[in-house]
């Protein structure tokens, strides 16, 4: 059963604006290679990442009854740098936010990033990450870090969906603030297998990898 809570009447309001201007200036299209999950089925949504519109895209994308229990993962020091994205980050989308760098405070302490990860998945909640671990030029699609490959392995129950991004790196050029409206399109592939026993690390991001670039129109 999923965990995901109610939204208060603000934030849904809110959600559907900003739905509506993402839909506007992205004309996004989301096209499903297999059949639309159950709410209730947990999954990894990984994609390509160009832009800092990535994970509030293929949220948008998805049918309103999946929204609130999928999470976008997401660098918490470029959501929590104003209050208008804390609010959207915590309060629209629930993210799971990442600290890429430690504080001052904090000194040299591991941030547990998977752990993070893993409670969300065990509460029944769906993820949306980026394996590439920056952005890149929305061209090619860079080596996969290795959390990808330690999510997976100890969550061996969730499923892997690729989701490939088009165009987004247009919408939102890189160190730009200015959006340019262009179509862009969200293709969700079929699951993929979990690691499989005695399968290596450098061969599973390789073949996620492949299941998202397989994904190009």
């Amino acid at each position: 059963m999923s965990n995901a809570v109610k939204p208060s009447l603000d934030s849904r309001l809110v959600a559907r604006c900003l739905i509506r201007i993402c839909r506007l200036l992205t004309g996004i299209r989301a096209r499903w290679l297999s059949p639309v999950p159950e709410n209730t089925q947990v999954r990894i949504y990984y994609a390509n990442h160009s832009s800092h519109l990535d994970g509030i895209v293929i949220w948008a994308s998805m049918p309103p009854r999946l929204r609130s229990s999928v999470r976008p993962v997401a660098a918490a020091d470029y959501w929590l740098a104003t209050s208008l994205r804390r609010y959207i980050a915590r309060r629209i989308f629930n993210a799971v936010l990442i600290k890429r760098r430690p504080s001052v405070e904090e000194g040299s302490q591991p941030n547990n990033a998977l752990a993070l990860l893993s409670e969300a998945l065990k509460n029944a909640q769906s993820l949306i990450i980026f394996p590439e671990g920056t952005r890149g030029n929305g061209d090619e699609i860079s080596s996969f870090k290795s959390g990808l490959w330690h999510l997976a392995r100890m969550n061996p129950g969730v499923q892997l969906v690729p989701v490939y991004l088009e165009n987004l790196n247009r919408v939102l050029p890189k160190g730009s603030r200015l959006v340019v409206p262009i179509l862009c399109s969200a293709t969700f592939g079929e699951p993929i297998d979990s690691p499989q026993e005695g399968e290596e690390k450098k061969a599973f991001l390789q073949r996620a990898r492949e299941a998202l670039e397989g994904l190009k129109s």
